[in-house]
């Protein structure tokens, strides 16, 4: 694991130097700072005896926290693999001593630093939040926790199609359909029939249901092995390919 740290500064440091980097960056605190701002004012009209509460609907109420995951992910992970096939710098990485886990691991790592360091400015609206009022801190840490458990399921998806491919179109597209994918199983919690196992499987799938428990505060085990299980599957079957590159 030697190879693993100068492997991890060049995947941060080469993201952050491309302008595709500071677009997504941008165009993510503008779109947050838009969902802020709505936020904000939605409530500054609202009865006071609501039982929603600004972090609920900020996490766990809006489909644009979703959008966001949906439009950010597969542009952030889709040359991670894709442009190092393409360029050929590839043969050089896999000659080196290291080994396919310590450079899967690295670029995931990389991407999901890269991740936390977007979502960071958001803590702001935290604080300006408790000038108008008590937060429920619990609530917000939970929240934070499902934003980071979902997104590194994604990332970890973004980076195995992005492993299997030397295009970076066609990583993208490929990360974004599964995304979606899993995003419409989950909408089926809205049209499945209560009670039954089709709508239990659409529940458990469901981002909605899960980042609505998040933002109510609730940490349910069952969200927790499903994102361990997105993270994990994926990075193992990169790991497995990167392996093959070698092998031949």
């Amino acid at each position: 694991m030697r190879a693993f740290w100068p492997i991890f500064k060049r995947e941060l440091f080469a993201f952050f130097v491309t302008p595709l980097a500071w677009v997504l960056i941008i165009a993510f605190l503008v779109l947050q700072g838009m969902h802020f701002y709505v936020l904000v004012d939605h409530f500054a009209g609202v009865d006071v005896s609501t039982d929603q509460t600004p972090v609920q609907a900020f996490f766990g109420d809006t489909i644009l926290l979703y959008l966001i995951l949906f439009l950010l992910v597969p542009a952030m992970t889709m040359r991670l693999f894709s442009e190092e096939r393409r360029s050929g710098t590839i043969e050089t990485l896999m000659t080196a001593p290291v080994s396919a886990f310590a450079v899967v691991l690295a670029k995931y790592l990389s991407a999901v630093v890269t991740y936390v360091a977007m979502w960071a400015p958001t803590l702001l609206y935290l604080l300006i939040l408790q000038r108008t009022g008590a937060i429920d801190w619990k609530a917000a840490a939970a929240s934070y926790l499902g934003v980071l458990l979902v997104g590194g399921g994604y990332l970890s998806i973004g980076l195995l199609m992005s492993s299997l491919t030397k295009s970076q179109f066609l990583a993208l597209v490929g990360t974004a359909l599964v995304i979606l994918s899993l995003f419409i199983v989950g909408i089926g919690e809205f049209i499945a029939p209560p009670d039954t196992t089709l709508y239990e499987i659409c529940r458990y799938v469901s981002v909605w249901a899960q980042m609505s428990d998040f933002a109510n505060g609730l940490v349910d085990t069952r969200h927790l092995v499903l994102d361990a299980t997105l993270i994990v599957v994926p990075l193992f079957v990169t790991t497995r390919v990167v392996d093959a590159w070698r092998w031949g």
